[in-house]
């Protein structure tokens, strides 16, 4: 009984609402600008000084299914929306390492997609060897490519104020969970869920059929809010019932703390006309009861215009998240990198030349890592992750200059720097252990 006494007084010690120090209280907004699909090694292995690539010979061999080393990469596939092939840009039989990728496609160009689903991402880390995100990805060898970022306005950014280089994903998998893991630290639930979309798996645990919810009923890859907004080629029994477990907009509700959700193209989906690029299952909060369409909670959800007002007027809320459209977001087979940080970097000037700039701590990082490789093996968590890596920049007055912070985290690290800045209680035990950003900071000059 004494044990039993003990372990519900941390539990609750560790989920009280958390205390901002001085320095922290001198962040008036939070501003997270949240892009997609790339790992740490992807876009910052060659940064100096971060854990990169610096020395391909320690890098262990891609292995297949069966654990027997490739003698050469398999060909570069391109997946698309409508097609499978082989991607000619790519030359065949690549050495089995990481490679650059843009003596094939630069910066500029739009490579294939590829799998980055909940059960594929935990083979493809192969118990923290990292060795088969070949064998266990549908675009080949495409997932070892790497570019130097240094022509891109981040890499120059993140020079200047601080890139946190042992950053994780919060969530195995996709977009879908990853975005609402990061609202949440939760998985959502599906109850009574048609069986065509429960994953199989064997008495060992090992994927026999993949499929968006597991055999207990957690959905784990993309499905569609049942509140809307959703593809018109959704169907009824596939949408995911409204959620009901608290968000970190329902924290900040409760304390009268004003927030929103800033969506590229959002108006225009709400309006059934959605850019061919708008992402619906990148809309998180639209998944959970309280601020579903048609609800008062609703009017926390905006588009990018009202963002852009907000910066150019100062008027921001304490907390804003922003959500670019798909063409702005960086993910593979329908963007660019370089197209999506000229709009990242842009609406960063915006701020920094606007009252806003002067209590502002802006956070740039990524849903997941796309299906793409990284050397590090993330650090063990719970049954949801973390995943792999991938960037995140902490730029303010108040960030650390030139500055790579080491400290190993995960997305829920957001939720904890909101929930100490606003004195919030954490939503889980992940959030409520996670580090709260503030090695990033240095509070010693404006």
């Amino acid at each position: 009984m004494k044990r039993l006494c003990v372990t519900v007084l941390a539990l609750l010690t560790a989920l009280a609402p958390a205390r901002a120090d001085e320095g922290l209280a001198k962040i008036n907004h939070i501003v997270v600008i949240y892009l997609e699909n790339r790992s740490f090694d992807n876009l910052y292995g060659l940064f100096p000084g971060a854990d990169g690539l610096a020395d391909l010979r320690k890098i262990p061999p891609q292995v297949d299914k069966d654990g027997k080393p490739y003698e050469t990469l398999p060909p570069v596939v391109y997946v698309g929306h409508h097609s499978v092939k082989v991607d000619l840009r790519f030359p065949r039989n690549l050495p089995n390492q990481p490679f650059r990728a843009e003596p094939y496609v630069g910066l500029e160009g739009v490579t294939g997609d590829a799998w980055h689903r909940f059960y594929e991402e935990q083979l493809q880390i192969d118990g923290g060897k990292m060795d088969k995100f070949v064998a266990w990805s549908d675009a080949a060898s495409l997932v070892m490519s790497y570019y130097n970022g240094a022509p891109t306005p981040m890499w120059r950014l993140a020079q200047q104020y601080t890139l946190m280089d042992h950053f994780h994903h919060a969530a195995f998998g996709g977009s879908f969970l990853n975005h609402i893991y990061m609202i949440c630290a939760c998985a959502p639930k599906f109850p009574d869920t048609p069986k065509k979309l429960v994953a199989v798996l064997d008495d060992k645990g090992n994927l026999v059929k993949d499929g968006a919810v597991t055999p207990d009923g957690y959905a784990v890859n993309t499905l569609f809010p049942k509140g809307g907004p959703y593809p018109a080629w959704a169907k009824p029994e596939t949408l995911l019932p409204a959620q009901t477990e608290a968000t970190i907009g329902d924290r900040l509700d409760a304390k009268g703390i004003d927030w929103a959700w800033y969506s590229g193209g959002w108006d225009d989906a709400v309006a059934h006309r959605a850019d061919p690029l708008f992402q619906f299952h990148h809309q998180p909060f639209a998944y959970f009861a309280s601020f579903a369409l048609g609800t008062p909670g609703a009017k926390h959800l905006k588009d990018e215009r009202d963002f852009i007002d907000g910066i150019t007027h100062g008027q921001l809320p304490p907390v804003a998240f922003f959500k670019p459209v798909g063409e702005d977001n960086e993910h593979p087979g329908y963007s660019s990198v370089l197209a999506g940080e000229n709009h990242t970097a842009f609406l960063i000037q915006l701020i920094q030349k606007s009252p806003l700039w002067k209590d502002t701590a802006i956070i740039v990082t990524y849903d997941e890592n796309g299906g793409l490789w990284d050397h590090v093996a993330p650090p063990k968590g719970d049954r949801w992750g973390p995943g792999t890596r991938v960037p995140a920049l902490l730029i303010s007055p108040f960030a650390r200059r030139g500055f790579i912070d080491h400290t190993v985290m995960d997305t829920t690290a957001i939720d904890k720097l909101i929930e100490t800045r606003f004195g919030l209680a954490a939503l889980d035990a992940r959030d409520a252990a996670s580090p709260d950003l503030s090695e990033a900071f240095d509070f010693g000059k404006p």
